[in-house]
């Protein structure tokens, strides 16, 4: 069945726009993009959102210092996630790489502790209630979780397990097997369909935390189901995937504040 179907042969560049060899550089790759892109609709919605008064944020300086922090979090915390969940033996032999963001090599679940960590840096600098900035947050995050899934896809990176599926594609890189392209399931399951729950639900007001927790459940569920179509490189924990089994404390909190949202007000 498999070598009855011609399936697309992965052959994207992962880089951009290419600099001349003599500036010393590659160039602008699609990776860097991809966050660029994630940062500009987050401040677009931060923008909307404060001007309609939905958000915690009194003024500009505001918006400003907390799409700074943002940045700051989810750089430093999904490269330092990334180094010490899923490339520990790599860094022990070349400590450098930790700064080589340009190749690639981001954890989700480190740039989560990261924008946490912002979170409660500003919610405390505004003076503002954490659990309210802990949703706008939640509001902010998925535009940049979905083009980062559709950069690991340009990369030929994260590939999927072996399939015989009429959308398979070969990754050279891993072969000549045509693979699930799990990167695009998790641009959907954790990007995109994330992306419109929030910008449903978030201007609805709900009780602080609510938001939150309904983004990191819904996150959980399709990080959790993609991660059975995509090759388990980062080895196993437990019987789950490494990607799975560190999604199951997001679950957990998302759970927690959905309940917490649901206690009457004392």
């Amino acid at each position: 069945m498999i070598a009855a179907l011609a399936y697309w042969v992965h052959d994207l560049d992962p880089v951009a726009i290419h600099f001349p060899e003599s500036w010393g550089l590659r160039g602008v790759h699609w990776y860097g993009l991809s966050y660029a892109a994630g940062f500009m609709v987050a401040a677009y919605l931060l923008g909307r959102w404060r001007r309609a008064g939905i958000t915690p944020l009194r003024d500009t300086l505001d918006e400003s210092a907390l799409i700074t922090a943002v940045m700051v979090g989810v750089i430093v915390g999904g490269r330092l996630g990334h180094v010490f969940l899923y490339a520990r033996a790599e860094f022990a032999a070349d400590p450098l790489m930790v700064i080589r963001v340009w190749q690639g090599g981001m954890a989700s679940h480190g740039g989560f502790l990261g924008v946490l960590l912002a979170g409660l840096w500003f919610a405390r600098r505004a003076k503002a209630d954490f659990f309210a900035v802990g949703d706008l947050l939640c509001a902010l995050a998925p535009a940049g979780i979905f083009f980062g899934r559709l950069a690991n896809f340009v990369n030929g990176e994260l590939v999927g397990d072996p399939s015989s599926v009429a959308w398979a594609v070969i990754f050279p890189h891993d072969g000549a097997m045509p693979r699930h392209p799990s990167q695009l399931y998790e641009a959907f399951a954790e990007g995109l369909l994330p992306l419109v729950w929030v910008l449903v639900r978030y201007p609805r007001r709900l009780p602080p935390g609510r938001l939150a927790g309904e983004f990191l459940l819904l996150y959980s569920a399709g990080r959790i189901v993609c991660e059975c179509f995509r090759s388990a490189e980062d080895g196993y924990v437990l019987g789950l995937t490494a990607g799975q089994f560190w999604t199951l404390p997001l679950a957990a909190l998302g759970l927690f504040l959905v309940l917490r949202s649901r206690r009457p007000a004392e």
